[in-house]
This record gives C-alpha cells, sequence and structure tokens, in this order.
C-alpha cells in the first residue's frame, strides 16, 4: 500500500515539475521587473470619473538652426511672451529661455518644436510671483529643419467638479454591452431550449431515429462549443462589419452551444417517474415536454439562462478588442492609445456590472434551488 501511495506521488512530481519546465515558470521575473508596471498600474488605478475646466497660456519663441535671422518672437495670448537668449545655433548649444506675463506661482511645460511639427518635452518649469520664469535648455537632437519653435505651455483648473467626458462615454457604452449581452443570451435561449430537448439522451435514445438525432445535436453542440467567441467574433466581424451586431452574433451563437449542452443535461437528471405516468396514459411526445420535462426543469432553466447572460458581459469585454462593439473596443482604443486612466474608467465600469449582476444571478439561483 506504501508503495503505490509512494510510486502515484512520484508520478505526479513528475508531471508538475514538467508542467512547470514546459510553462517556463520564473518566480524571480515577478520581483525582476515590477518597476517597470508600477507606473502603468497607478494609471490604472486612478479612473477619469470627474474633471473640471481646464484654461490654457502658450508663449513660444522662434529658434533658427545654424543661421542668425531676424525675426523677433512672437507675442502671445494674455500678453504671455517667451524669448531667447540666442536665436540661432547648433544641436547641442545651452540656450536661456526666459517667459514673462504669464500666470503666476504655475507650473507649465516647455517643448522643442521642429520644422516638421515634432514636439518634444524639455522639462517643466514654475513661474513666479510676476509671471516670470528663466531656464537653461540644451538644443535637442530631433531639431529637424531650419525654423524651430520653442513653446511654454501653463494649464491649470478653474470652475467646480463635474463628470468627465470619459465617464460619459464609458456609460453609454456599458449601457451597450449590457444589452449586447442580453440580447446574445435571449437568441442563445430561444434556440438553445428546443435543442436541448433533441440532446437528451432519456427522451431520445427510445428509437434508432432519436438515437441517430441525439449524437447529431450533442456533437453539433460540442464542436460549436470548443469555437472560442473570439475567433467567432473575427468572423462576423467580417461578415457584418464592425459594430455591437458582430458581438450578438457572436455570443449568441456560443450561447446556443453552452446553453445547449446545459439545459440537456438537466433534462437528462429529472424525475422520470412524472414521464413514464404521461407516457402510459398514451400522451404524445409534445405532451410529455410541456407536462413531465418543462414544470421539472424551468426554473434551473431560467437560472442558467440568467448566469449565461453574466458570462456573456464579461466575455463581450473581450470580443470588442476585435470590433465586436460595446465597451472592450472603447477598452482596446484607450489601452493602444495609452490612455490608462480613461481605461481605468472602463475597468471600474465593467468591475461595477459584473459584480451586480453576479450577486443578482446567485440570488436568483438561491432562489429556485
Amino acid at each position: 500500500m506504501k508503495m503505490k501511495y509512494f510510486v502515484i506521488a512520484l508520478a505526479l512530481l513528475s508531471l508538475y515539475g514538467y508542467g512547470w519546465k514546459v510553462t517556463e515558470i520564473n518566480m524571480a521575473e515577478l520581483f525582476r521587473d515590477f518597476h517597470l508596471v508600477k507606473p502603468l498600474v497607478k494609471e490604472l488605478a486612478q479612473p477619469d470619473l470627474l474633471t473640471r475646466e481646464e484654461e490654457t497660456q502658450v508663449a513660444e519663441a522662434p529658434f533658427f538652426l545654424s543661421q542668425n535671422p531676424t525675426e523677433k518672437s512672437p507675442q502671445t495670448s494674455e500678453g504671455a511672451r517667451l524669448t531667447l537668449s540666442r536665436q540661432w545655433g547648433e544641436i547641442s548649444d545651452t540656450v536661456a529661455v526666459r517667459g514673462v506675463d504669464m500666470k503666476p506661482e504655475a507650473t507649465g511645460t516647455l517643448y522643442w518644436v521642429n520644422a516638421i511639427e515634432q514636439e518634444f518635452p524639455l522639462g517643466t518649469f514654475a513661474t513666479d510671483s510676476s509671471g516670470s520664469f528663466e531656464k537653461d535648455i540644451t538644443v535637442p537632437p530631433s531639431a529637424r529643419g531650419l525654423r524651430q519653435t520653442v513653446k511654454a505651455v501653463l494649464s491649470w483648473e478653474v470652475g467646480g467638479w463635474k463628470v468627465s467626458e470619459t465617464l460619459h462615454l464609458t456609460f453609454d457604452k456599458m449601457v451597450e454591452t449590457v444589452f449586447l449581452a442580453l440580447m446574445a443570451t435571449t437568441f442563445g435561449v430561444l434556440i438553445a431550449l428546443p435543442l436541448s430537448f433533441l440532446g437528451a439522451r432519456n427522451l431520445m435514445t427510445g428509437s434508432r431515429l432519436g438515437t441517430f438525432i441525439y449524437y447529431g445535436v450533442r456533437t453539433g453542440l460540442n464542436i460549436l462549443r470548443s469555437i472560442e467567441p473570439l475567433i467567432l467574433a473575427i468572423l462576423f466581424v467580417v461578415w457584418v462589419g464592425i459594430g455591437p451586431f458582430a458581438g450578438v452574433l457572436a455570443l449568441g451563437l456560443h450561447s446556443i452551444a453552452s446553453l445547449g449542452k446545459l439545459f440537456s443535461e438537466q433534462i437528462e437528471s429529472i424525475d422520470p417517474g412524472p414521464v413514464e405516468a404521461i407516457t402510459a396514459v398514451g400522451a404524445k411526445p409534445v405532451q410529455i415536454v410541456f407536462f413531465g420535462v418543462l414544470p421539472q426543469v424551468l426554473l434551473t432553466f431560467m437560472a442558467l439562462s440568467f448566469y449565461r447572460w453574466d458570462i456573456n458581459v464579461r466575455m463581450s469585454t473581450i470580443i470588442g478588442f476585435v470590433g465586436g462593439g460595446g465597451i472592450g473596443f472603447l477598452l482596446q482604443q484607450w489601452i493602444n492609445l495609452l490612455k490608462y486612466n480613461e481605461a481605468g474608467t472602463a475597468l471600474l465600469a465593467i468591475a461595477i456590472v459584473v459584480i451586480s449582476l453576479d450577486t443578482l444571478s446567485a440570488k436568483i439561483r438561491a432562489r429556485v434551488q
């Protein structure tokens, strides 16, 4: 007996040892580059929920490469002026920048704008009580063309807090996501319900034709269930175009397969007594289903359908990445643009909706059990 347990333990150890090697698990990687992910997590944890009106003050001064110009620094908005200690020079030269008549005691950013309108930050500056500042900069290697521009930008918030545009957009897309999942679940239930009776062993294997139909339906459901909704979404995006309709079709098709399997398994576990009693008095197949089977599984079907809606809300986030509509499409755009504060808003909305639906689903399933 001890040898048996030893062999089992050795087999499990070998199995997991090989799995550890194949999956290239390296726990040290979690700590070595953790600092790289900290800024990203920090921004995601600061969702863009509220905002204030923003005012901006800009001052510019021209700079020329390898030429002594006659052009003077322009005077910009609200009298703000920017002057340079020299207006021409080479890359790596040091230039003193002085700003006057700007917003007092504010912090801004200096930018270098080359001849092809590429903008590169040079650092921050702070104005004094009179609205002036001085800062030394170095002509960057990114300077291209003849005429360059040094730009100082000050931004500050005014007025009271209000709901951000990001939150408005997230709310609209979250509503779209919930109803996308609802429509997909509804289509799935309507088609999976009749298929589940054809895929129930206890109802269909009494004859050769019924057995053939049973295996055909179960095989079809298994094949369809093996295809990920993400792949289905890509196919339907090509078919019907980018948008929530493609998402509805992808999730609806996958819901048919999943619900068909779950519904048929519930039918197979019913009490055979009522079915046998109805059959004994000469009931037809449709009557057996309506009076012998449905009363036993209807509440469970409702709970499973609601749970599938909960699943579809979460899955719609992923299919949105390939153009399936909903909040996922918006989230993918923000991540690609490195707008992690906005992405954090979308993730927060997804979490709230999923938690709400999961809580409601759990309560419904508890009531019908």
